[in-house]
Order: C-alpha cells, then structure tokens, then sequence
C-alpha cells in the first residue's frame, strides 16, 4: 500500500509517500480500506513534534472512513469510521490506502454521511462531547457560550449543545460563515476583539444579566479571562486548548465565591476503541440530521496530500479530505 510517512519532526517537508507492506489482521484486529481521511490540526502540530508521546516513524492521521476488508467475518465490507488519540501517535494513522485497527474499535459509519463526510467528524465532534456533554455534563434550557464557534470543534460544541436543546451563544472574532451547521443554530453572536470585560459583559447582557452556564472555550490562553469572567453561579468552564501563553492569572476569590467549576479535555488520552464508542453514540444523530458534518474546503489524492496539510496550516475555512 502507499501511505504518507514521516521519520523526523519538522514542517511539511518531513512528509513524504511510502511504499509499505499491506497490513495484516491478527487475532482481534481488523484491517480498513480507507475510502477518505481529514487532516486535523493535531495532525498538523503531530509531525511538528508536539506531542512527546510520538514515536518514529509514523503514518499520520487521525479520522477516517472507509470498509472492513480483513478481520472478523461478521464485519467483512462493512462500512466504518474512526478516531482516536493513539493513531498517528503510537500507531500508524490513517493518512495510507489502508488501516490497522482493533476488533473492538469498528464503528458502523451513519448512512447518511459519505466516507469524504464521515472523515471529517472524528477529533472535532469527540473532543466536543467529551467536554460539552461528559465533563460540564450540559443540560437542556441550560446557556452555553462556545468560545471559537466558528472553528472545527466549536461549531461542533454548537451543534451537540442545541441538540440537548441548550441556548447557544457563539462567540469568535468573525461569525460562522453563512451555510455551515454552527450559523444555523446559534441564538446569539458576541464578537472578540476589545477588552476581555467587554465581551463579558455582553454574554451577560444576552443571558438576562445570569451569564453562562457552561463555557466551552475552544480557544484558551488569551480568551481565559473573557470566560471566566462570563460565567454564572455555579458556572462551568472547559478548556481544550491554550493560544499564547500557557500561563494566565486567575481571580481565586472570585473563583471559589462564583463557586465556579473547570474541567480540562483531551481527545489525545482517548484511544480507537474509547473514541469509537463515543462515535457510536454519535451516529444516530448524524443518521437523523440533528449533526452535519463540517463543509469541505478541498479535497486531495494521496500524491497531493501534503496540499490538503497546507491547507490547514494557512488556516482554510472547511476540512481538508484525503481520498487515498
């Protein structure tokens, strides 16, 4: 099979195609034919060495799509997808022609999707449960405020929060562009961009004074103190990521007197099989409609794969697929 590869960390240049050996099943494994896989910004940040835990070389990759073509006899052709915190890390990704997976780790893809859409769902919408429903646990009638709507998990945080039926106020320095599921769905906007009490306050404004029960900060780091000051008694705050620095100051008397709680998500710390059953409990609602897949901004063979990498790193609106 072909597969994109790297053996050192570094920019794109480090990327390059490889001829391997087909991959095998073994007892409780399945191997996948990949019909379609996104590149994720953790991809991107992966062969930048980022993540301490990557070991080389590697095929990257983390979402995929595609059908069961060795394994066990009851999956044979089937159609899944899949996700997870250790593929492209501390196994081969799914950036080849084909993947090798745990048994326990298929999940049947929604019908209702493509393989090129099914590719797109996996660290955005799983990051997003894990910190919209599994950690600040968000419940209907609730307020969310989605720090970063108009990104990748954001707008999935958006979609999952409204269909708990929560109030989803977007917040980002520009609006969901027109089209995309998070637009659709939001009752308020509030935009970035002046000082932290600003944008606060007008959280609080559009939330009749009471501020947010949960927010999801997709962004970290520089909108830290925007969401803490945005939150209501009792308030919830996840964090997934950090921009600039690591570091912020936090008000503890304000803190422990709004009795506000934080959580802090990592999609990383959960592997195929924990992620693919998370992805279970998602494809109902893609069958439905509820979900929709991100738009897709570009889409790439393998020969050009290292394009739809770029794509991501200049910041292109829409997931960039690979069809190997």
């Amino acid at each position: 099979m072909r597969a994109l590869r790297f053996d050192r960390f570094g920019d794109l240049q480090v990327l390059g195609l490889a001829e391997m050996p087909d991959p095998v099943a073994g007892d409780g494994e399945a191997v996948i034919e990949v019909k379609a896989t996104s590149v994720s910004r953790s991809d991107l940040v992966n062969i930048a060495g980022g993540f301490e835990e990557t070991t080389l070389p590697r095929i990257p990759g983390r979402d995929f799509a595609g059908v069961v073509v060795d394994g066990p006899p009851d999956w044979a052709g089937v159609e899944v997808w899949g996700t997870g915190g250790d593929v492209g890390f501390t196994r081969d990704g799914s950036h080849a022609q084909m993947i090798k997976v745990p048994g326990a780790a298929l999940a049947r893809k929604p019908e209702r999707l493509s393989f090129e859409e099914a590719s797109t769902v996996g660290v955005s919408f799983v990051t997003a449960w894990l910190g919209a429903v599994e950690a600040a646990d968000l419940g209907k009638d609730e307020a969310i405020a989605v720090f970063g709507v108009s990104g990748g998990v954001g707008g999935a945080v958006a979609q999952i929060a409204h269909t708990l039926g929560a109030w989803v106020v977007g917040v980002d320095r520009v609006r969901p562009a027109e089209g995309t599921p998070a637009a659709a769905i939001i009752r308020d906007f509030v935009a970035l961009g002046g000082s932290p009490q600003e944008a606060a306050s007008e959280i609080k404004r559009v939330t009749a004074g009471k501020g947010a029960d949960v927010v999801y900060d997709a962004v970290g780091g520089v909108t830290t103190p925007t969401a803490l000051a945005s939150l209501a008694r009792r308030g919830r705050l996840v964090v997934i990521s950090a921009v600039g620095s690591g570091t912020v100051e936090i008000d503890l008397v304000g803190l422990y007197r709004n009795e506000t709680r934080v959580y802090g998500c990592n999609s990383a710390h959960y592997d195929l099989v924990e992620s693919g059953a998370r992805l279970q409990r998602l494809a109902p609602f893609f069958d439905s409609g509820d979900l929709r897949p991100q738009p897709i901004a570009g889409r790439h063979s393998l020969q050009d794969s290292v394009d739809a990498y770029r794509a991501v790193e200049n910041r292109v609106r829409g997931r960039s697929v690979i069809c190997p």
